[in-house]
C-alpha cells in the first residue's frame, strides 16, 4: 500500500508557474502564446519597449517627488525676501576658505555672501559673492596691501566694511547710492566699531560719536545729542534703522519714525550687550537676564531657558544667537531656513557668528561649525523665494490639474462616446452634433475666456477648480469620437446579441460588457491628454488666466521670465520650470505610444 504511495503522482503546478511567469523549458511557443491572456500580452510588449518604460520610470520618479516633496519644502503663499532676491544656484554660501579654517578671528555675514578675517588681519570673502550683473564682492575687493592689518569687517546688504590696524575704515562692493564712499572727515576720527546696513554705513568713534554715510532716504536714522550721540558705546543695525547703547547702559534708538523696534521698554536697568534682527532687539542687563522687544513673533520673542553666564549675542535677519561662558549656544526664532536647527555637535563654543540666515561657530579647538542657509540648489527668483521648493509644489498643482482634468474629460468622452456608438439613428445623431460643436470651438481661446470671466468672482480654490473643469469639459469630443468608433465595431459581436437576447439592460450592456472590451483604447488616448492638459493649463497660467500667484505652477512660474533682462542674467528662473514640464510632456507621450505599440502590435508595420 505504501508502495502504491509513493509511486503516485504528485500535483503538477506548471498551469500556475505558466500563468504567472513561471520558466518551463518543457512549453514551446505556440502554447505560451496560446494561455497568455491579451493584458499580459499587452504588459510584456511595453515592458520591451526600452524607450517606453525609460519614460515611465523617470515620469514616475518625477511624480512622486512632487508629490512628497511639497512635505519636506512646504512654502508660504506670502513669502518675500528682499535681501534674497534672484540669487544664482549654488549651495557655497557657507564654504569657508581652506585658509581660514582653524584661524577665524571675525565673520560678517551680508545678505548671501560672508566675510571674514583671519588672525593675522587678512580678509577672505565666500558665497553668492556677485551681487548684480558688475559687481562681484571678492573680484572688487582692494589686495591686502591696500587693505592693510584688517581688525574688524562688516558685511551689508550689497557691501563691505573693514577697519584696520591705523584705524582705516575701507569700503566695496555697490556705491550706488555712495555707501561704499567713505567721507574725508572720517580719517580724523579714531574709530571704534563699524556698521554695514541696507545700502549704508556707520562708524563709531572712540568718543561716542556715530557717523553715518549712504541711502538716508531709505534708512530711518536721526543722530542728535537728543538720542544719546557723543556718548555711544555700541550700535546694531536693524532693518533699516539703528540701535545703541550708550555709556551709561541706556539702550536708544537713532531714529525718528515709529516702528517695531523702536518702542523700549521703560524698566529695562543697564544695558551691556545688544543685538537686533531686522524688526526685534535683544539686550543683555547688568544681571545677566535677557530682555527683547520688537514685531510679535512666539518663535522671536520666547528666550529659552539658558544655563550659564551670558557672554555674546548676535543676531540674523530673523533670529537670535547666545553663547555662554561654558562654550553653549542657544538660538531662537524663525527657522524658514534652517537658522536656528542647532546642529549636536555645537559644544565648546568660544566664538559665534550670526549674520542673514547663516551661523557661525567656533569652537576652542578652532573648528568651525555652521548651520542655516546654505544656498539655493535652483536659485530664488524675483521675490526671494526658493526656486526648487516652488518647482515641486507648483509640479504638483500643475501635475494635479492635468489628471483630474482628464479623468473630467475621459469620464465624458466614455459616456458620449458609448452611448451614441450602441444605440445610432437620432441619438447619435444629436450627439455627434453636439461634439462637433464643442470641437469646433477654439480651444485656448475659449478656455481664457470662461476662466477670466468666471473665474474672477471665486476663491482661489474654486479658481482652480473651475480651470479642472473648464479643460476636462473642453478635450472630450477627441475621446468620445475614438469610442465611439470602437463601440460602433463592438455591438455587432456574438456577445452583444447574446446579451439582448437574455434581456440585459442597454446601459449595462454599453458599460459593462461593451466598454471593458475597448478600455486598452481608452488608456492610451487617456495618457496622451494628460500631456496635453498639463501643457494647456501651464500656458493658461502663463499668460495670467490660470492659476494667479503667488500660488506656484510650472506655467505662472514662468510669466515673470518674459523680459529679456531675466532671461540672459536669471536664466535659473526659466531653464529649470521649462526643463520639468518639458520632460514630464514627453514622457508621457513616449508612454502613450508605447501603450499604443503594445496594445496593436500591427502599428509598428505601418
Amino acid at each position: 500500500m505504501s508502495k502504491n504511495n509513493n509511486n503516485e503522482k504528485k500535483p503538477s503546478f506548471s498551469l500556475i508557474k505558466r500563468l504567472f511567469g513561471g520558466k518551463n523549458k518543457e512549453m514551446d511557443i505556440m502554447q505560451e502564446e496560446a494561455i497568455q491572456s491579451p493584458m499580459r500580452t499587452i504588459v510584456k510588449n511595453f515592458v520591451g519597449n526600452k524607450l517606453s518604460m525609460g519614460g515611465l520610470i523617470i515620469f514616475v520618479l518625477i511624480f512622486l517627488i512632487v508629490l512628497i516633496g511639497p512635505f519636506f519644502y512646504p512654502i508660504q503663499l506670502s513669502e518675500k525676501e528682499e535681501t534674497q532676491i534672484n540669487v544664482a544656484p549654488g549651495m557655497d554660501m557657507m564654504k569657508l576658505p581652506k585658509e581660514l579654517e582653524g584661524n577665524v578671528k571675525m565673520i560678517s555675514t551680508g545678505s548671501t555672501f560672508s566675510v571674514g578675517v583671519d588672525n593675522k588681519g587678512k580678509v577672505y570673502t565666500w558665497g553668492r559673492t556677485k551681487i548684480s550683473s558688475k559687481i562681484d564682492i571678492k573680484k572688487d575687493m582692494p589686495s591686502q596691501k591696500e587693505l592693510g592689518e584688517v581688525v574688524a569687517v562688516s558685511a551689508g546688504f550689497d557691501h563691505v566694511m573693514a577697519l584696520n590696524t591705523d584705524g582705516e575704515v575701507i569700503c566695496w562692493g555697490s556705491n550706488r547710492m555712495s555707501q561704499a564712499k567713505v567721507p574725508s572727515g572720517i580719517k580724523r576720527k579714531k574709530i571704534k566699531q563699524i556698521a554695514a546696513g541696507y545700502q549704508v554705513s556707520f562708524a563709531l568713534t572712540e568718543g561716542g560719536e556715530v557717523l553715518y554715510w549712504g541711502n538716508e532716504n531709505l534708512n530711518d536714522i536721526r543722530v542728535t545729542r537728543k538720542n544719546g550721540n557723543g556718548k555711544i558705546d555700541k550700535i546694531s543695525v536693524a532693518n533699516t534703522t539703528l540701535m545703541a547703547i550708550t555709556k551709561s547702559g541706556e539702550a536708544v534708538h537713532m531714529g525718528s519714525q515709529p516702528s517695531d523696534i523702536d518702542t523700549i521698554p521703560e524698566d529695562l536697568g543697564k544695558v551691556v550687550d545688544i543685538a537686533t534682527t531686522s524688526d526685534n532687539a535683544l539686550v543683555l542687563l547688568e544681571d545677566g537676564s535677557l530682555r527683547v522687544w520688537g514685531k510679535k513673533g512666539k518663535a522671536i520673542m520666547d528666550i529659552p531657558n539658558i544655563d550659564g553666564k551670558i557672554i555674546a549675542l548676535a543676531a540674523g535677519r530673523s533670529h537670535f544667537t547666545v553663547l555662554t561662558e561654558k562654550g553653549d549656544v542657544y538660538v531662537w526664532g524663525d527657522n524658514n531656513k534652517g537658522q536656528t536647527k542647532l546642529p549636536s555637535n555645537v559644544k565648546n563654543i568660544s566664538a559665534v557668528f550670526s549674520g542673514s540666515y547663516q551661523n557661525y561657530a567656533i569652537t576652542e579647538s578652532g573648528k568651525t561649525i555652521t548651520w542655516g542657509l546654505k544656498g539655493y540648489f535652483m536659485g530664488s527668483d524675483e521675490l526671494g523665494r526658493d526656486v526648487f521648493a516652488r518647482l515641486l509644489n507648483g509640479g504638483r498643482m500643475t501635475m494635479t490639474i492635468g489628471a483630474i482634468a482628464v479623468i473630467i474629460s475621459t469620464i465624458i468622452g466614455i459616456i458620449v462616446g458609448g452611448i451614441s456608438g450602441f444605440f445610432g439613428g437620432w441619438v447619435d445623431i444629436i450627439m455627434q452634433r453636439i461634439t462637433e460643436i464643442v470641437s469646433s470651438l477654439p480651444f485656448l481661446p475659449m478656455a481664457m475666456i470662461l476662466t477670466s470671466i468666471i473665474g474672477n468672482s471665486l476663491s482661489e480654490n474654486a479658481r482652480i477648480a473651475l480651470i479642472m473643469v473648464v479643460l476636462g469639459i473642453l478635450s472630450w469630443p477627441t475621446l468620445a469620437r475614438l469610442v465611439r468608433a470602437q463601440v460602433l465595431a463592438e455591438r455587432e459581436k456574438e456577445f452583444v446579441t447574446a446579451a439582448n437576447a437574455m434581456g440585459v439592460k442597454k446601459s449595462s450592456i454599453v458599460f459593462k460588457h461593451i466598454i471593458p472590451n475597448v478600455i486598452s483604447v481608452i488608456i492610451v488616448s487617456a495618457t496622451l491628454d494628460f500631456a496635453t492638459c498639463m501643457l494647456t493649463e501651464s500656458t493658461l497660467s502663463f499668460l495670467g488666466f490660470g492659476v494667479k500667484l503667488p500660488r506656484p505652477t510650472w506655467g505662472n512660474m514662468l510669466n515673470g521670465c518674459v523680459n529679456s533682462v531675466v532671461i540672459k542674467n536669471c536664466w535659473w528662473r526659466w531653464v529649470f520650470p521649462a526643463i520639468m514640464l518639458s520632460i514630464c510632456v514627453i514622457c508621457i507621450n513616449m508612454i502613450g505610444d508605447g501603450l499604443r505599440d503594445a496594445i496593436d502590435p500591427k502599428s509598428n508595420e505601418r
